[in-house]
């Protein structure tokens, strides 16, 4: 058992994964923030969180300025800052995902991120 996320890309018909983490814990509560303010008002755990081109930007710049929040749950693991700068680290994960994210808008998908603990 554990926090499992997911990105996927949503064309109507179906939906593919495009980005997939394990236990990191601080993308999962920027995501809870960003889902609060969209006026999200249940548990988020096992729902959908549509994200537009301008919460990729904000992720972005919130990951260059290292500004993911501490986050902590039981089914959350280590604080995911623990590597997160190496090479095989969450950034990069966090950076492709961005990109993934943003060609997927620009070729008129949407775009949600999913999670389950």
């Amino acid at each position: 058992m554990g926090l499992d996320q997911y990105a996927f890309r949503d064309d109507g018909a179906g939906r593919s994964e495009i980005a997939y983490w394990r236990k990191h814990n601080r993308l999962q509560g920027w995501m809870a923030s960003l889902y609060a303010e969209k006026g999200g008002t249940e548990e988020f755990n096992c729902l959908d969180l549509e994200l537009e081109g301008k919460d990729l930007d904000a992720l972005e710049v919130a990951i260059q300025q290292r500004g993911l929040p501490a986050t902590v749950g039981f089914f959350y693991g280590n604080d995911s800052y623990g590597d997160y700068d190496s090479d095989d680290g969450y950034k990069v994960d966090d950076e492709a995902f961005i990109e993934k994210g943003r060609k997927v808008l620009a070729d008129g998908h949407r775009l949600i991120y999913f999670c389950w603990w």
